[in-house]
C-alpha cells in the first residue's frame, strides 16, 4: 500500500537560522508517523535542516540539482554535494524552473536519471497553465511531459520516481484545483504510467497534488482517489501549518 508523503518546498524563503528554529518548533508537535514527512529548505539551509530533522523524522530534500557530476557549472549543485549533507529527496522540473528558467523536458529527463543513478528521490513535478486546461489540451499537456520525462527510465527505475501532479494556475494563486479535478489527473497519470510501463509501477508509484494545499483543504485531497501526498508551498513555512498538513 502507498503510504503518504507530505513534502513542504518552501522556495527561495527562510534562512538557516529560521530553518533551525521551524524544527524546533515541529519538535513540539505530534506528528503522524504513518505519513512520510519531507522539507525542502533553500540549499543555504540544507546542512542545518538536515541536523535539525534528525529526530523527528523528516527528511530533507533539495528544490533542484545539475545532471553533471562537476565542473565550471557555476551556481549550480551536484548530486554528490547534496548526498554529502545527507539529503534524500531533490525536486526536478518544478514549474518555476520551467517557466522562469526555461528548463525543458530533456533536461528534466536527464536530471531525473541522474538522480535516480546516485540514489537521490526525484520528486518530478508536472501540470498545465490555466489557457492549457481552458483549452482542453491539459491531459495531452500532461500526457507528453510525462512521455519525456520518463524517457529511457526502465520499470525498476521509473517506482522510484514520485509524481508531483501542479497545475501551475493553482500555484500561489490561492486557486486550488477541487479534489474531484485533481483526484482525475491523478488517475490519467497513473494509466499512462500503466501504458508505459506496467500494473505493478502504476501500482505502486506515488502520485502527489500540489497547488494552494492548505490545512483547510488537505483532508479532502488525501481523501481522494489516486493522490498519495501533497506538494506544499507556503502553507508549510509555519511550524504549525506543517503538522496540521502532516496529521490531516
Amino acid at each position: 500500500m502507498r503510504k503518504k508523503l507530505i513534502a513542504g518546498n518552501w522556495k527561495m524563503n527562510k534562512t538557516a537560522n529560521e530553518t533551525k528554529e521551524f524544527f524546533e518548533e515541529l519538535k513540539k508537535y505530534d506528528l503522524n508517523k504513518d505519513v512520510n514527512m519531507v522539507i525542502c529548505p533553500p540549499f543555504s539551509s540544507l546542512d542545518r535542516a538536515v541536523n535539525a530533522a534528525k529526530d523527528i523524522g523528516v527528511a530533507i530534500g533539495a528544490q533542484n540539482m545539475s545532471d553533471q557530476e562537476s565542473g565550471a557549472f557555476t551556481g549550480e549543485i551536484s548530486a554528490n554535494m547534496l548526498l554529502d549533507l545527507g539529503v534524500e529527496y531533490v525536486i526536478l522540473g518544478h514549474s518555476e524552473r520551467r517557466e522562469i528558467f526555461n528548463e525543458q523536458d530533456g533536461y528534466i529527463n536527464s536530471k531525473v536519471r541522474y538522480a535516480i543513478e546516485k540514489n537521490l528521490i526525484p520528486i518530478l513535478c508536472i501540470g498545465e497553465t490555466l489557457e492549457e486546461r481552458e483549452a482542453d489540451g491539459h491531459f495531452d499537456k500532461v500526457k507528453s511531459q510525462i512521455e519525456k520525462d520518463f524517457e529511457n527510465i526502465s520499470a525498476e527505475d521509473a517506482i522510484k520516481v514520485i509524481i508531483a501532479y501542479e497545475p501551475i494556475w493553482a500555484i500561489g494563486t490561492g486557486k486550488t484545483a477541487t479534489a474531484k479535478d485533481a483526484s482525475e489527473m491523478c488517475h490519467f497519470i497513473r494509466e499512462e504510467i500503466k501504458k508505459m510501463y506496467n500494473d505493478e509501477v502504476a501500482n505502486n508509484i506515488s502520485i502527489l497534488y500540489g497547488g494552494s494545499v492548505k490545512p483547510a483543504n488537505v483532508n479532502e485531497l488525501m481523501n481522494a482517489p489516486d493522490i498519495d501526498g501533497a506538494l506544499v508551498g507556503g502553507a508549510s513555512l509555519k511550524a504549525e501549518d506543517y503538522s496540521k498538513l502532516v496529521n490531516f
